[in-house]
C-alpha cells in the first residue's frame, strides 16, 4: 500500500482539530488530492471548508486508511461510526492519546489492521516526532504508509512493543510543555536579574530554539555540546553546578516529571 492507493481509494480523517488540521495541511502540500480526503468533524472550521475535501459526506466503501484524530473522551461515540470499515482492507491509524490497540480491535474487529501513533504538538510547524506501533494484522507496506503520512509533520520512529508508548508519552508527547515551561522560567529568571520582561522572553525563546536546532544538526552529542560551551570556573559552569545537582537539579526533577506523565498515561489507558 502506498500514497497512490490512498489517492485512489481515499483517506478518511475522523476529527480535524489542531493535530488533524496539521496533518491534513501536510498531506495536501505533499500532493494528496483534496478529492481523495473525507473529513468527519462535528464543527468544521473555515480553514477546512476552503480545502476542497469532502466534509461530513458519505464515506467511500473501501478507503485505504481511516485516521482517528478525535480527543480520547470522544472515542466512545466516534469510533463505532467506523465499524463498517473494520475487519477489511482499511488500515486504521490512531493519533488519539491513551487509547490502546485492544480498544480498536474490540470495537472494529480482531482482523482489523491497527496502528497506534503518538505525535506531538510541534507537528503544527512540521517539526513533530511520532512513535508508531502496529498490531499483528499490519504488514510492512501499511506501516510504511503510516510513516509516510506522519512524516508530513515531522520525524517518525517505530516502537518494539505497545508498552513503550506510555514512556514515549512522558518524553515526547508531553515533552513540549516541559520546554515551554523552561522558556517561561528562564525568561522570568532573566527578568529577576534586571532585564526587561519582553527582552528576557526574546532571549529565552531564541536560546531554547537555537540550542534544540544545534543539538539536532550537530554530530556531537548533547553532552559534548554542553562541555564545549562550559569554560572552567566560568559563568556556564556556575549555572550547571546548580542545574546538574543530582538531588535538586534537572537529573532528579526530569526523572520524576517523566515518570509522573508515564504513570498517568498508564492510568488513562486502563480507563
Amino acid at each position: 500500500m502506498n500514497m497512490d492507493d490512498v489517492a485512489r481509494r481515499g483517506l478518511v480523517l475522523l476529527g480535524c482539530g489542531k493535530m488533524g488540521s496539521a496533518m491534513l495541511a501536510g498531506w495536501l502540500k505533499g500532493g494528496l488530492p483534496a478529492g481523495s480526503v473525507w473529513v468527519i468533524d462535528p464543527n468544521p472550521g473555515d480553514w477546512l471548508k476552503r480545502q476542497g475535501v469532502h466534509i461530513n459526506a458519505d464515506l467511500p466503501a473501501d478507503p485505504a486508511i481511516a485516521l482517528i484524530a478525535v480527543k480520547p473522551q470522544m472515542m466512545g461515540t466516534a469510533l463505532p461510526s467506523m465499524q463498517a470499515l473494520g475487519n477489511g482492507g482499511t488500515l486504521f491509524l490512531s493519533v488519539a492519546a491513551g487509547t490502546p490497540i485492544a480498544t480498536y480491535e474490540a470495537v472494529l474487529g480482531a482482523r482489523t489492521p491497527v496502528i497506534r501513533a503518538m505525535p506531538n504538538t510541534p507537528a503544527a510547524v512540521g517539526r513533530g516526532i511520532t512513535a508508531l506501533i502496529g498490531n499483528a494484522q499490519v504488514d510492512e507496506g501499511q506501516m510504511a504508509l503510516a510513516e509516510a503520512l506522519m512524516q508530513a509533520v515531522g520525524q517518525t520512529v517505530r516502537l518494539d512493543d505497545e508498552g513503550q508508548m506510555d514512556a514515549v508519552t512522558g518524553v515526547s508527547g508531553s515533552g513540549p510543555a516541559y520546554v515551554f515551561h523552561l522558556i517561561e522560567t528562564l525568561a522570568a529568571a532573566g527578568a529577576a536579574q534586571g532585564l526587561p520582561a519582553d527582552l528576557a522572553m526574546q532571549l529565552a525563546k531564541a536560546t531554547v530554539a537555537g540550542a534544540g536546532a544545534l543539538a539536532e544538526a550537530s554530530e556531537d552529542s548533547p553532552s559534548q555540546l554542553r562541555v564545549n560551551v562550559t569554560s572552567p570556573n566560568g559563568t556556564t559552569q556556575a549555572a550547571l553546578e546548580v542545574l546538574m545537582d543530582t538531588e535538586t537539579g534537572f537529573p532528579a526533577l526530569l526523572k520524576r516529571a517523566v515518570k509522573a506523565a508515564t504513570d498517568r498515561s498508564k492510568e488513562l489507558a486502563r480507563g
